[in-house]
C-alpha cells in the first residue's frame, strides 16, 4: 500500500491492492476469509455512500476492523480509498448506455436467440418493484442509456423501443439512441400494441417474473395474446447474462429508527397489523415493498440512492411475529436487540422455502399485486397457499402520520426552510453578476442544507433547470447539459432532503433578472392553482382526484396544463414518493385522511423556452369548522416555508382572498425562520416575505 518515491520518503497510494488490505487486516489474500472481504467490498460500494457513513461502510468490509493487528489509521484510510475505486468500478459499470447500445442490444439479442426468444421486456426495476433501484437493476440504463425513474424497453430481433411517461418525452430523446431504441409515451402508445403488431403466433414474449407484477402484465399480456404470442417467464434474463461486469446486490448498515421519532414501537404495529389480518382470514402477509418494512420495523438503511431504506422481503403472521429476509451483515447487534423476539432474521435466498412452507400449511397469504413480483405469486400458488391480492397492509398506517411523526416533519421544514432562505438569498445576491451554472447552484445548496447534522442526503436528485432545461419535467443537469442562469430567465429548482425525523420536497421558480410579462402571467397561473388547492376544504372521504381540478383550473381557464400529477404522497424519513395516495387525474379510490403527507405541485412548461412549477409539502388535517356547516372538513396545513418569488406574480390575477393567502403564508414564513437568520440573509428574507395586498 505504500511506495518509495526517488527521495527515499513514504507516500501512500491511491488504491491499495488486495496484497495491501490482506496485509493491514493480518490474512491471506488467497484464503476464503479474504474471498470474503473483496465480496463485502463490492456490495458495500454498490450501496450510496451516504453522509458520514464512513466508520459503519469500513465496518461492513472488515467487522473485526479494531481488532486488526496493522496500523488501524492506515486500514481506515485504505478501505476507504479502495470503496472509493470499486465505487467508480460500479458507477463505470452501469455507464455509457447511449455510447455502447449497439454492442450490448446484439449481446442481448444473441442470447435472446439462445432461449428461442423473438422479444424480451426491459423494465426499470427490481425485485420490490421500487422507485429507486440499486446499480444491480439499472438494466435499462445499462442497455439504453436512459436514466428516468419509469420506463421499459421491448427488444425484438430486429427492431426496439423504449417506453417513458410524459415526464420523460423530451429527456428519452437525448439520453437515448433513437435509431436503435425509438421513444414512445407510454400513454399514447402503450408497449402492448406495439409488440403486438410485430409478432406473429407462437412468438414468444420473454420477461423477468421478479421484475414485474401481474397486474402490470396484465395489458400487455393481452395483447400480445390476440396476435397468438405468448408472454413467457424466463430462468435466464439476457441482459444479466450479456452484463459481464454486472455490479454487487447493494450492502450498507441497517440502523434503527428510535421510538422517540417513529412515535409507535414496532412490536404494536406488528401486532396491530397482524390483528387485522387474522380478523380478515389471513394468515400472513408477504410484504415487498422495502419501505413498509422499514416502517414497520422502524428500521433505516441505505441501500439505493434517496431513499433510506434497506432492501428485503418481510412475513408479516397473524400473530404478529415477523420473519424478516435480509443480507445478515446489515444487521448489527444493536439492530437485532431492537427486534428482540418480535422478529427471526433470515438470509435472502432462504425466502423461496418459506413460501413452500407456507404453500404445504395450506395458508391464505395476502400479496400486493401493485408491488409483488410474479415470481412471488407463482411460488405461492405452486406451493398450495392461497393467494389472497389486496393492498400492502402496512401501507395506509405508513402513509397516515402519527402525531409524533408530524411533529418531526414539521421541525425538519422548518430546519430546511433555514437552509433555503440562506440559500435563496445568496441566490439574490449573486445571480446578477452572471456565470452562475445549474451545478454550481445546485451543489450550492445542498452544502446548506448538508451544514445540519440530521441531514442524511437528498430525498431525490435536484432538478436544477435553467430557462428551456426548466421545461424538462425530471431533468438532470449534467456537465454536458449544464446551462448558465442568464439575466431574463427563468430557473427552476426542485430539491428535497432526508433529515433523520423527516422528509422534504420543495420546488420554486425564480426570475433570473426581470421577468417578461408571460413569465408572470404564466407563474401567477400557476400560483393561483397552487393557492386553490392549499386553501381547499374538503369532506371526509374525498380522494386526491377528485381535488386535482383545483390546482389546474386557472390554467385551462387560459387554453394551458401540464401532463404530470399534482401531488403525491411523501414518507416520514422515507420514500419522498409514497402511496397510495395522490392528487392527480388518474383515478384513485383512496381517500385523504388526517396524517398524509402530499404535495401540491401544479406547474406550466414552454418546450424548449422555460419550465413554472410551486410545490410546497401539505399534511390533511382537521379543518376549522365552517359557520352554517353540516359536515366536519379536512383541510391542509403547508409544510414547507420558502418565500415564492414576488417579482413573478402579477397581482392583477389575483382575487383578495388569494392575496390574503400569499400574504398569511409569507408572514408564517418569516414569523419561523427568524430566529435562526441574521445580516444580509434576515434582510432578504424580510424584503421577499413582504406583503402584495397594501
Amino acid at each position: 500500500m505504500t511506495t518509495r518515491s526517488d527521495s527515499g520518503t513514504q507516500r501512500r497510494s491511491a488504491t491499495p491492492t488486495d496484497a495491501d488490505l490482506a496485509q493491514l487486516l493480518g490474512l491471506d489474500a488467497a484464503t476464503a476469509d479474504f474471498a470474503d472481504v473483496r465480496a463485502r467490498l463490492a456490495a458495500v460500494a454498490a450501496a450510496p455512500a451516504g453522509v458520514g457513513a464512513g466508520a459503519a461502510r469500513r465496518a461492513l468490509v472488515a467487522p473485526g476492523l479494531a481488532e486488526a493487528p496493522g496500523d488501524l489509521a492506515a486500514l481506515e484510510h485504505a478501505l476507504d480509498s479502495r470503496l472509493a475505486a470499486e465505487a467508480e468500478a460500479v458507477a463505470a459499470a452501469v455507464a455509457d448506455g447511449k455510447a455502447r447500445s449497439a454492442e450490448r442490444l446484439a449481446l442481448v439479442r444473441a442470447e435472446m436467440a439462445r432461449q428461442d426468444l423473438a422479444g424480451f421486456l426491459v423494465p426499470l426495476a427490481d425485485e420490490h418493484q421500487s422507485e429507486y433501484v440499486p446499480p444491480s437493476a439499472q438494466r435499462l440504463a445499462w442497455l439504453t442509456g436512459f436514466t428516468g425513474s419509469a420506463g421499459m424497453a421491448v427488444v425484438l430481433a430486429e427492431e426496439a423501443a423504449i417506453f417513458v411517461d410524459g415526464r420523460y418525452t423530451l429527456a428519452v430523446r437525448d439520453q437515448v439512441q433513437v435509431g436503435l431504441f425509438v421513444p414512445h409515451h407510454s400513454a399514447d402508445a402503450p408497449a402492448g400494441p406495439w409488440a403486438a403488431a410485430r409478432l406473429g403466433p407462437g412468438a414468444r414474449l420473454g420477461f423477468d417474473p421478479w421484475l414485474h407484477t401481474r397486474s402490470g402484465l396484465a395489458s400487455l399480456r393481452s395483447a400480445v395474446e390476440r396476435v397468438g404470442a405468448q408472454l413467457v417467464a424466463v430462468d435466464r434474463n439476457p441482459v444479466d447474462v450479456a452484463w459481464a461486469n454486472r455490479p454487487a446486490p447493494p450492502l450498507s448498515p441497517v440502523i434503527v429508527q428510535p421510538l422517540a421519532r417513529a412515535g409507535e414501537a414496532a412490536v404494536d404495529k406488528c401486532q396491530r397489523l397482524g390483528t387485522t389480518l387474522g380478523a380478515e382470514g389471513i394468515d400472513a402477509a408477504l410484504l415487498t415493498a422495502p419501505d413498509s418494512i422499514a416502517w414497520l420495523l422502524n428500521v433505516r438503511g441505505a441501500d439505493v440512492p434517496c431513499n433510506p431504506l434497506p432492501l428485503s422481503f418481510a412475513l408479516l403472521h397473524k400473530s404478529g411475529h415477523v420473519d424478516w429476509f435480509v443480507d445478515p451483515r446489515k444487521t448489527g447487534p444493536d439492530v437485532r436487540g431492537h427486534l428482540g423476539n418480535l422478529v427471526t432474521l433470515h438470509a435472502p435466498d432462504s425466502l423461496p422455502a418459506a413460501l413452500d412452507a407456507l404453500g404445504a400449511a395450506k395458508a391464505r397469504v395476502r400479496l400486493d399485486q401493485a408491488t409483488a413480483a410474479v415470481a412471488l405469486a407463482d411460488r405461492l400458488e405452486a406451493a398450495g397457499a392461497s393467494v389472497s391480492h389486496g393492498a400492502d397492509p402496512c401501507a395506509l398506517p405508513k402513509a397516515t402520520k402519527n402525531a409524533v411523526e408530524l411533529a418531526g416533519i414539521r421541525d425538519a421544514h422548518a430546519r430546511d426552510g433555514v437552509a433555503l432562505a440562506r440559500f435563496l438569498a445568496w441566490l439574490a445576491r449573486t445571480a446578477p453578476a452572471g456565470g452562475l451554472d445549474e451545478l454550481t447552484v445546485s451543489d450550492r445548496l445542498e452544502s446548506f442544507r448538508a451544514a445540519h447534522p440530521w441531514y442524511r442526503g437528498g430525498s431525490f436528485d435536484t432538478i436544477s433547470g435553467a430557462g428551456p432545461n426548466g421545461a424538462i419535467v425530471h431533468y438532470r443537469a449534467t456537465p454536458a447539459t449544464n446551462r448558465v442562469l442568464a439575466p431574463g430567465s427563468l430557473y427552476l429548482v426542485d430539491s428535497g432532503a432526508q433529515y433523520a425525523d423527516g422528509t422534504t420536497d420543495v420546488t420554486r421558480t425564480l426570475a433570473i433578472g426581470p421577468p417578461s410579462a408571460e413569465h408572470r402571467d404564466r407563474f401567477t397561473r400557476v400560483l393561483k392553482g397552487h393557492i386553490a388547492l392549499a386553501r381547499a376544504r374538503f369532506p371526509r372521504g374525498t380522494t386526491g382526484s377528485q381535488l386535482d381540478v383545483l390546482a389546474r383550473l386557472s390554467l385551462w381557464e387560459a387554453g394551458l396544463d401540464y401532463d404530470h400529477g399534482t401531488g403525491h404522497g411523501v414518507g416520514h424519513f422515507l420514500c419522498v414518493h409514497e402511496g397510495p395516495h395522490r392528487i392527480s387525474k388518474i383515478a384513485n379510490s383512496v381517500a385523504l385522511e388526517p396524517g398524509m403527507v402530499v404535495s401540491n405541485e401544479p406547474g406550466y412548461y414552454r418546450t424548449g423556452a422555460y419550465g413554472i412549477r410551486i410545490e410546497n409539502l401539505v399534511a390533511v388535517i382537521d379543518g376549522p369548522a365552517i359557520p352554517g356547516g353540516e359536515r366536519p372538513m379536512l383541510a391542509f396545513e403547508s409544510l414547507t416555508l420558502a418565500p415564492i418569488d414576488r417579482t413573478l406574480i402579477n397581482p392583477a390575477l389575483l382575487s383578495p382572498a388569494e392575496i390574503l393567502w400569499l400574504d398569511t403564508y409569507h408572514a408564517r414564513v418569516l414569523r419561523t425562520l427568524r430566529p435562526w437568520l441574521e445580516g444580509e440573509d434576515l434582510a432578504w428574507l424580510v424584503a421577499a416575505t413582504a406583503g402584495i395586498g397594501g
